[in-house]
């Protein structure tokens, strides 16, 4: 049984407790059993309170990020470890069950050129390094691909793959998202296959990052190769609904990705489950058919927050 989840940008563009207090009964109603927080600086969110406040409202947490903008992997490898462990110690404390992301670079930074053996080697060597810190945690850690224009390090399922296997930790997993998935692999079905047994969480995320059903990406195909891979993870929504400023620039987000924000919940997430439904992949709570009838969700009334000239 999967569980559908929410990525908090598509309510706000970061956790808040004052503002996932009023949304979190909403999208419980909604069918959402699971919320992703960004770990965009670690230290600043009260991770006791969002546990908390998780707890109360019967949602499960995750935690994500990907590395800020002064650090390189291949140069700066204690530093990129010292920042994990920060990261991995907050996620700890909201009670998640793991950390994920672009764990290996920074959104939006590109060498121009392909990645090399160097830089391949200093990913699985601060990855193995991260993954034996989250095992002291009980945490597990989730690699995700993402396009081109956005790392030229992990672009595709195969390149996760290789990582995983390569260092060998039984506490790592891969983590994809149909978005990057719709420019790098050649079929969602090849993207999941090559993932396989390691596909541990997958972002469900529109080819504008908008609204789900009102895009390119081909959810049936998406949902149909899920199902057919026996998958039972969870399956998140993840809208740039309302973007941190300190990664608009990195996505090349310039402008609202919906001229209604509330419709990203409203009509995205029914619109999801039914797709999945479809496929036959089965969703807590297991009678669906509530899944889109409940009250509606509070979110920020403005579009995105502009990037950082």
């Amino acid at each position: 049984m999967n569980q559908l989840g929410i990525h908090t940008f598509a309510i706000a563009p970061e956790w808040q407790n004052e503002t996932m207090e009023r949304a979190l009964p909403g999208l419980h109603d909604l069918g959402i059993r699971l919320v992703e927080i960004p770990l965009l600086r670690p230290n600043e969110l009260d991770a006791s309170a969002a546990r908390t406040l998780a707890e109360r409202n019967k949602m499960e947490l995750v935690c994500s990020l990907g590395l800020p903008g002064h650090l390189r992997i291949v140069e700066q490898g204690d530093e990129v470890v010292a920042f994990l462990r920060s990261a991995l110690e907050v996620t700890a404390r909201t009670g998640a069950s793991s950390l994920s992301g672009v764990l290996y670079g920074t959104l939006g930074y590109t060498s121009g050129k392909p990645r090399t053996e160097l830089e391949m080697d200093a990913v699985c060597h601060v990855l193995e390094r991260a993954a034996r810190i989250a095992l002291e945690h009980r945490l597990s850690i989730g690699i995700e691909p993402c396009n081109r224009y956005e790392t030229h390090l992990l672009n595709r399922a195969r390149d996760a793959h290789e990582v995983v296997e390569r260092i060998g930790a039984e506490n790592l997993f891969i983590h994809l998202d149909t978005y990057h998935m719709n420019i790098e692999e050649e079929s969602f079905a090849a993207g999941f296959g090559d993932a396989g047994k390691y596909l541990g969480y997958v972002h469900l995320s529109e080819s504008h990052r908008g609204v789900p059903g009102r895009g390119m990406i081909n959810w049936p195909s998406v949902m149909m190769s899920l199902a057919k891979l026996g998958y039972n993870g969870p399956l998140v929504l993840e809208s740039f609904n309302f973007l941190h400023p300190d990664i608009a620039s990195g996505l090349a987000v310039w402008h609202p990705v919906t001229d209604d924000p509330d419709s990203v919940l409203s009509v995205g997430v029914p619109f999801l489950a039914k797709v999945a439904r479809d496929a036959g992949i089965i969703l807590e709570p297991r009678n669906e058919e509530v899944l889109g009838m409940g009250k509606s969700v509070p979110v920020r009334s403005s579009p995105i927050t502009p990037p950082l000239n």
